[in-house]
């Protein structure tokens, strides 16, 4: 149901609080791991740059923020207000984390949102949203409160259903909604050579390559009857500079069709490089190469079943 599709999207990195970092800044693009954690130029937050365009922003999680500080991590590095609801927004528990702490269901955060978004004298609104739904070690929570495993395929059906419910929901009010879809990187479910199932310590193509989708609601009616596909290597700043088109075309303004060939057309290309604190991989001549050690020397990185 997307309306643009990034075929080649690199997350840059295997974690998620880097990952989210590089998407709050995504106006700047990709920059090193080390330098997520210093203080970036006021034109690299996304989120300030909607405000500046005169967008209130608002943050919401599905957990508590508080693993490993993320929380705290992507306010400061990214500039974002507490959560709008708080960090428990009053609907029951989907799941358990690995650390105990509740992960409530999407389509009820995000109900409960929209629900209060309506009820405020905002014209323009940013949220930035982040999920846990299919992070690895979750337990489903069963009816006497206990929790019993939730694989992962049966995680991601919900996921899609609940996604789905919203925009359904953000259809029906009429209003003018961009939905992008981003996930911080994948879950490692197959091992390779390098490491087993699950370990994300080296960000191999298997785990940045992501699937990133667009959805433009209540925009008019779109040429196209299946999503449109991005295949160049792409990364955040490709994200920017689409919110950036779209606020400047004046289709918009105007209640006219969007120029999609605009939109789309020689949208910034990110080279192949992830980073975790102290890895690299990155994609020289169509392979894959990886460092372990900083200036440590490049080995190519062993293809699965090869």
């Amino acid at each position: 149901q997307m309306d643009v599709i990034f075929d080649n999207f690199n997350s840059a990195t295997a974690y998620s609080g880097p990952a989210a970092i590089r998407l709050l800044r995504a106006s700047c693009g990709q920059t090193s791991h080390a330098q997520l954690y210093k203080t970036p130029a006021d034109q690299c937050l996304l989120f300030d740059d909607l405000r500046k365009l005169g967008f209130a922003d608002e943050l919401m999680l599905n957990h508590t923020g508080e693993f490993d500080g993320f929380l705290q991590e992507v306010r400061e590095q990214g500039q974002l207000p507490p959560p709008a609801l708080g960090t428990a927004p009053g609907v029951p528990r989907a799941y358990v984390s690995f650390d105990g702490s509740p992960i409530w269901r999407d389509r009820d955060v995000l109900s409960k949102w929209w629900q209060h978004r309506l009820a405020e004298d905002q014209p323009n609104m940013a949220l930035f949203y982040n999920t846990t739904t299919l992070h690895d070690g979750n337990r489903q929570v069963t009816a006497d409160g206990g929790t019993k495993r939730a694989d992962y395929s049966s995680r991601a059906q919900v996921l899609l259903d609940d996604l789905n419910a919203f925009l359904k929901e953000l259809q029906k009010s009429g209003r003018r909604v961009v939905v992008a879809i981003v996930p911080e990187h994948g879950a490692a479910l197959h091992g390779d050579r390098m490491q087993i199932s699950g370990m994300r310590e080296i960000p191999s193509d298997s785990i940045t390559h992501v699937p990133v989708g667009i959805k433009l609601i209540n925009m008019g009616q779109t040429p196209h009857t299946a999503p449109v596909h991005v295949n160049q290597p792409s990364s955040y700043l490709a994200i920017a500079e689409i919110i950036a088109r779209l606020y400047a075309d004046p289709a918009l303004s105007n209640g006219q069709n969007l120029d999609w060939s605009q939109l789309l057309s020689n949208l910034p290309q990110t080279a192949k490089v992830s980073e975790n604190s102290g890895t690299v991989v990155l994609d020289y001549n169509g392979k894959p190469y990886v460092r372990i050690k900083e200036n440590g020397g490049w080995l190519p990185y062993p293809q699965r079943f090869k």
